[in-house]
């Protein structure tokens, strides 16, 4: 059933499936060998591409909105149901005793009647568009299921891109954890050392001490927050108990070769918001053209065979004929629902233009955001490059003697947040760019670059 409903969405909404995003040389070496646990022990390496298709396939809110179009299909159905013709069946007994007749001739007129069978045959013939109408109205809420469903397969998309990349983020900020812990294990043999030889106080020693247990407690977060991104990340695919899969992959910065011109031409085309305000706007119009048409008489056809009387089969007869039913008709208030469908409609056109501008905004902020971001991108990288230059000059210079524990716990600190820093920029210069996709309707194809830090 999965296959199934993933055929479907990747056929109908080409452009809110993501396809394949190249890889690139990480800046740090990433080990793929850890292992989340969890509850499906035949899923190996998990890449973005693996995720979503996941997601696609398990979400439950995903499968909601794909019943719900599944829901309006059968409802236009329904309303062409009207024309189909229209059979009853009727077998009864009655008691009759006519207290009218019974005053007039001065005796009691009771029997009994007996109908063995009566069949009945309706067919509507002609409404003059009323069904129609309402047919197009429920045509119109099937395609905005439609594009329902497209805004919950992007935003689960979407969901999917955030808590993939939070969880890639997890892991490098492990690494500079880990690393951090390294470095001030090493800091610490070095002050033992030089205070077992009488070089440096016992001070340098403690504050080493002090130093490698906060980069110890700073670790025991880091691997906490592995757990709680990679909770979140098997929450937004519909598989909680998901167990056992490697992460492949590494925050990585892809450009984007694209003009603000050209990602409201997209979102024009894709933004499934867009295209749901517009058709909302239709069906009020057709409920307009409905309201209006109140004072239309149905044509039907109307036929009857029955047999029965005072016995069971006593008697028969049969009836049929064509009928021009006109409707009750309570001028107020039809003048009143046209009234109300037109401001109805009214109220859809401002709503879609609201739509429009929200749109128009969100995709603004979202590419300047991606911008801001990228840009902050080589400076962060810079950052990293001039702290391991520093902590290699206070390293050195704390080896013989000259630079202070303090001048050495400052430096580490600068590289670990420094490193830290630079990671966080890629991972918000991804949710920016995952964003963007998001607010366009549509993933973009961009070509990956490498923007690393050589150590």
């Amino acid at each position: 059933m999965i296959r199934i409903i993933l055929s479907i969405i990747i056929l109908l909404f080409p452009c809110a499936y993501c396809s394949g995003i190249e890889h690139i040389t990480p800046s740090m070496d990433f080990d793929t060998s850890k292992v989340v646990s969890g509850s499906i022990s035949y899923t190996n390496d998990m890449t973005l591409d693996n995720c979503i298709k996941i997601a696609l396939g398990n979400n439950p809110e995903i499968l909601s909105a794909f019943e719900d179009i599944l829901v309006n299909d059968s409802k236009i159905k329904q309303i062409w149901s009207n024309y189909f013709p229209q059979f009853s069946w009727q077998t009864s007994w009655a008691h009759i005793k006519q207290l009218q007749l019974s005053d007039a001739f001065n005796y009691n007129l009771e029997y009994e009647y007996y109908i063995l069978g009566q069949i009945s045959l309706q067919q509507l013939l002609y409404d003059f568009g009323v069904t129609q109408n309402q047919a197009t109205i429920q045509r119109l809420g099937y395609q905005s299921s439609k594009e329902t469903f497209a805004s919950v397969v992007n935003d689960v998309i979407y969901r999917t891109k955030n808590a993939y990349y939070e969880l890639l983020f997890s892991y490098e900020a492990e690494k500079v954890a880990q690393m951090n812990v390294d470095n001030y294990e090493l800091f610490y043999k070095q002050a033992k050392a030089l205070y077992t030889i009488g070089f440096s106080p016992k001070i340098d020693v403690t504050i080493a001490q002090v130093n490698l247990s906060k980069a110890k407690m700073k670790l025991i977060s880091a691997k906490n927050l592995i757990n709680t991104s990679t909770a979140k990340l098997n929450n937004v695919m519909g598989v909680p108990y998901i167990e056992k899969y490697n992460i492949k992959g590494e925050l990585r910065y892809t450009p984007l070769n694209m003009s603000f011109a050209d990602t409201i031409k997209v979102a024009s085309e894709a933004r499934p918001e867009l295209m749901k305000a517009q058709i909302e706007v239709e069906k009020a119009l057709q409920n307009v053209k409905l309201q209006k048409k109140a004072y239309f008489p149905q044509l039907e056809f109307d036929g009857h065979y029955q047999e029965g009387g005072k016995h069971w089969t006593s008697n028969n007869g049969w009836q049929i004929g064509l009928y021009l039913n006109f409707p009750v008709i309570n001028s107020a208030l039809i003048y009143n629902r046209i009234k109300e469908a037109n401001h109805l409609y009214n109220k859809e056109l401002a709503k879609a233009k609201a739509t429009q501008n929200n749109i128009y905004l969100e995709i603004q902020t979202s590419y300047l955001k991606l911008h801001e971001k990228e840009n902050q991108l080589p400076v962060a990288s810079l950052q990293v490059k001039q702290a391991l230059e520093n902590y290699k000059l206070s390293s050195a210079r704390y080896k013989v003697g000259v630079s202070s524990p303090i001048e050495m716990r400052e430096a580490q600190n600068t590289l670990a947040e420094s490193e830290l820093q630079y990671y966080n920029s890629l991972y918000e210069y991804n949710i920016a760019k995952s964003e963007l996709e998001k607010n366009i309707g549509m993933n973009l194809n961009t070509d990956s670059s490498f923007l690393g830090i050589k150590k």
